[in-house]
């Protein structure tokens, strides 16, 4: 794995550890929440409809936030953002501690999580061209997956121990604490102006960043193929009524397991990932990558113990990284700086609204024909999607970086005097 960015860049280390405790907190609370409606309700529905409840905040804020990322202080952005994630962590804090929690608070603080989450992303992800080189993109994605993945097994992990055995509360109060120790850290990153002469954020320029990502099928099939392969084989809105089921007298371990599962896959593909950077074909990369993931997926409704199953989400979840990797390459090595914030708040819907629609679109199959048919289903259903979408889209399939004319430019521009300048660290 090439960890030069991290070895070279005081700023992306910085980001990367702000990054890592604040997911640390957030998965903690992502099994919390659906946790706390299960027992509150004991309804499929109920806990589904969580993920319907951040979609609108997320596609209305993913889009504002990578306008004002290309307009304003990115640093600034995030910090700000961090300070209103952690007033949600505090509500649902406040509402665990009443005699009767209101399930009505889980939606709000869930949806202005979402929104807040989805201004913070932009900024954050585009604040990436800015402190590494372009030949770097592709190791600092493996890097963030790597981290991402590694809160995505510790926090769920120890969260589905927490929330079972200390209730929920407990796991906000540790989400608190992430928040606050990350905003220690991003306060010391230095300041990321907007680009000279960047337009400020408008609708206008809003649109003007949905126009450009639109003329592109390569960037097009990124978002397009993550959002099939995830609305229909996203499934985490059902682990805790699989933990119930087919947990046993294991219940706390097995929910922790199967939150953490699609993580530790990620991991175990981020650290063999030194090999993605021979491959220039990151279109079909994406989709080859796509259909493991849910192929693996339906093989684990067929499996007979949790144990089992668990296994098929760890391999699901290392083919969802490696198109993740492919999918950053086609990102960060062919976006103009001046163009990356809004891309990103683009990117940043394209792989979030995908597993909402896929946590509601699990909770209402498996009110229909249980756990086992809707993950199944949804497994087949995402293979025949992106079989589909990469024969409708071949341009995106014969995307090749060493052809591409957007990467060429990019290479170009970044090759310039004035780029090098900005670019040193």
């Amino acid at each position: 794995m090439d960890v030069s960015p991290i070895r070279e860049s005081r700023d992306f280390r910085l980001l990367l550890g702000s990054s890592m405790i604040t997911m640390f907190g957030s998965f903690v609370t992502l099994v919390a929440v659906p946790y706390q409606a299960k027992e509150l309700t004991g309804s499929y529905l109920v806990v589904g409809l969580l993920s319907a409840a951040e979609l609108i905040p997320m596609v209305v804020c993913g889009l504002w936030g990578g306008a004002i990322a290309d307009a304003l202080d990115r640093r600034k952005i995030i910090v700000y953002s961090e300070i209103g994630l952690c007033l949600s962590a505090l509500a649902l804090l406040v509402n665990a501690l009443l005699p009767e929690p209101q399930i009505w608070v889980l939606y709000v603080a869930g949806a202005a999580s979402a929104g807040l989450f989805s201004i913070r992303g932009p900024s954050e992800q585009a604040v990436i061209n800015r402190v590494l080189k372009l030949d770097q993109m592709g190791a600092a994605f493996a890097i963030q997956g790597l981290v991402r993945s590694i809160g995505s097994i510790a926090g769920p992990a120890l969260g589905g121990v927490m929330v079972v055995a200390l209730g929920p509360a407990i796991s906000y109060s540790a989400d608190i604490v992430s928040f606050l120790v990350s905003l220690l850290l991003l306060v010391r990153v230095r300041t990321m102006a907007p680009p000279e002469g960047a337009a400020p954020a408008s609708l206008d320029s809003l649109l003007a960043g949905v126009r450009y990502a639109v003329a592109r099928p390569d960037l097009m099939g990124t978002y397009l193929v993550d959002i099939a392969a995830m609305a229909f084989a996203f499934s985490t809105s059902l682990f805790p009524f699989m933990a119930e089921q087919y947990g046993g007298s294991h219940e706390s371990l097995a929910l922790g397991l199967l939150a953490a599962s699609p993580g530790i896959g990620a991991v175990l593909a981020s650290l063999t990932s030194g090999w993605t950077a021979h491959v220039h074909r990151h279109g079909l990369g994406v989709i080859i990558s796509a259909l493991f993931w849910g192929a693996w997926v339906a093989v684990a409704a067929v499996m007979p113990s949790i144990w089992l199953i668990i296994a098929c989400l760890v391999a699901a979840g290392a083919a969802d990284m490696y198109s993740g990797i492919f999918r950053g390459m086609v990102w960060n090595q062919t976006i103009p700086d001046e163009y990356r914030g809004r891309l990103a708040g683009i990117e940043l819907l394209s792989y979030s609204t995908g597993p909402m629609l896929g946590n509601t679109r699990a909770s209402l199959m498996a009110n229909l024909g249980g756990l086992r048919f809707s993950l199944g289903i949804g497994g087949l259903l995402c293979m025949l999607g992106v079989l589909t979408l990469g024969a409708l889209l071949p341009k995106f399939r014969a995307y090749d970086v060493r052809t591409s004319d957007h990467a060429q430019a990019e290479r170009t521009r970044r090759s310039e005097p004035t780029a090098a300048g900005e670019l040193s660290i």
